[in-house]
């Protein structure tokens, strides 16, 4: 295992960050009708204070096949690709080692019924939809998590996890990092 304490979860909602990122309209994520909520923008290396970065120069090269098995959790094998670069290679693991974690820390968060393939664009405040991850959540407090919004718009989750990917875990650094607006906009799913 790489040297660091825990794992960062961030799930991005494509639909804000298609609002919101300047390369929006360039990417398949936003495509009309292509009903993308909440996707993985990466499985991050945490130390409690700062986080390690592109551990290995080289990156280690990831088979086509390991990426091939990533794109039901990522919007594009591009940011599979750079995800492993900038955090995967500080996991300890092989780029398929990592990629299974990415795989086991989606599937031990489940996603809020309201925020599932939400149809109408709704203001919330941040704090609601930690609320609502929660409740979905046994054992997920407020405080092992950090909304993340831009422009006042809701772009993603950080959700904090155990090096096991177990147990939740507590991440005041990140939760420090916490989007502080008022409301935020929701856009809903296109």
């Amino acid at each position: 295992m790489g040297s660091f304490d825990f794992y960062v979860l961030a799930l991005s909602w494509s639909p804000g960050f298609c609002e919101t990122s300047a390369r929006g309209s360039e990417s398949k994520q936003c495509d009309a009708g292509n009903g993308l909520g909440f996707v993985v923008h990466g499985l991050w290396p945490q130390s409690e204070r700062g986080y390690p970065t592109f551990c290995e120069p080289s990156g280690r090269f990831v088979p086509r096949a390991v990426i091939d098995q990533t794109t039901d959790l990522f919007p594009s094998p591009n940011l599979a690709r750079y995800q492993w670069r900038k955090h995967g290679t500080c996991s300890g693991e092989s780029p398929s080692g990592y990629f299974r974690l990415v795989q086991q820390a989606r599937d031990r968060v489940r996603i809020p019924a309201a925020l599932d393939r939400l149809k109408a664009t709704s203001q919330v405040m941040p704090l609601e939809i930690e609320r609502a991850f929660a409740d979905a959540n046994p054992g997920l407090r407020p405080e092992m998590m950090a909304v993340s919004c831009g422009r006042r718009v809701f772009q993603e989750i950080r959700i904090c996890l155990d090096k096991d990917l177990r147990n939740f875990h507590q991440c005041p650094e990140v939760d420090r990092d916490a989007c502080r607006a008022g409301e935020i906009l929701v856009p809903a799913v296109r």
